[in-house]
């Protein structure tokens, strides 16, 4: 929503993490060419309202997907549209009427992408948004329920909060709700973000994403190797995982 590149439905950057060596180390030949051409990395920000309209339209393609035969595995990355925003964040309105050189412009941007928004069935309440926060806290969030949850519900409950509810996703007890949303354990959260685990790690792949060149989010990724940036239509979206797949299974396989 603080980034007016809109007319490009992106808003940021790229990054892409790696699964862990103790898991690559156990994965056979055959499984590790099961899962060629499956792994959807999004580089995204939690405030960035193409990200959340983005997700909508890949949930649709996935759909399609899967009625094929084909399945993915969706891993959220960050990135921060305002790297500089003071822990506590601003006012948007102010904020917003500085960034974008008036309030009447950030109206339109405003307006511009909640219709975006309503045509794939999500309800925008800017309206209600009267923060604009730093979202260090959000992905470090994301990334504790990769650890220990379902990554995609805690994505899925901090756009919610942020852009259907109009809450602050700063603040640590918006962001705790958003985790027992997703079916993470309240005190277990609220002791992890009390503390500065992967805060240093989060900062850091945002850097990655920015000195890999990537200027606007969402940025789709499969298995490493850049799709596009941008809210595509779900269409759009299937057409490229589908020939994104293919191309690295031949690679895998080229019998295939």
């Amino acid at each position: 929503m603080d980034n007016d590149n809109s007319s490009a439905m992106v808003c940021g950057s790229d990054g892409c993490e790696v699964p862990a060596a103790e898991a690559r180390q156990t994965v056979t030949a055959e499984t590790a060419a099961a899962r060629v051409g499956t792994r959807i990395d999004i580089v995204s920000d939690a405030i960035c309202p193409w990200c959340y309209v983005g997700k909508r339209q890949l949930e649709r393609a996935l759909a399609t997907l899967a009625a094929e035969g084909l399945t993915f595995q969706v891993h959220w990355n960050p990135f921060q549209l305002n790297p500089d925003m003071p822990r506590e964040g601003r006012d948007r309105a102010a904020y917003r009427a500085w960034k974008f050189g008036s309030a009447e412009k950030s109206a339109e941007l405003d307006q511009r992408i909640t219709d975006a928004a309503a045509a794939v069935g999500l309800a925008f309440r800017t309206d209600l948004m009267t923060r604009t926060p730093n979202t260090i806290d959000a992905h470090r969030l994301i990334w504790f329920a990769g650890q220990n949850g379902d990554q995609d519900a805690a994505m899925e409950a901090v756009f919610k909060a942020y852009f259907t509810q109009g809450r602050d996703i700063g603040d640590h007890a918006v962001l705790v709700d958003c985790a027992e949303e997703a079916g993470l354990p309240r005190q277990a959260v609220m002791e992890f973000l009390a503390g500065d685990l992967a805060d240093k790690e989060m900062r850091a792949a945002d850097q990655a994403a920015r000195e890999a060149g990537v200027s606007g989010v969402p940025s789709f990724f499969l298995d490493g190797y850049s799709l596009f940036s941008g809210a595509m239509p779900a269409e759009t979206i299937a057409d490229a995982l589908r020939r994104g797949h293919g191309i690295l299974s031949k690679r895998e396989d080229p019998t295939a």
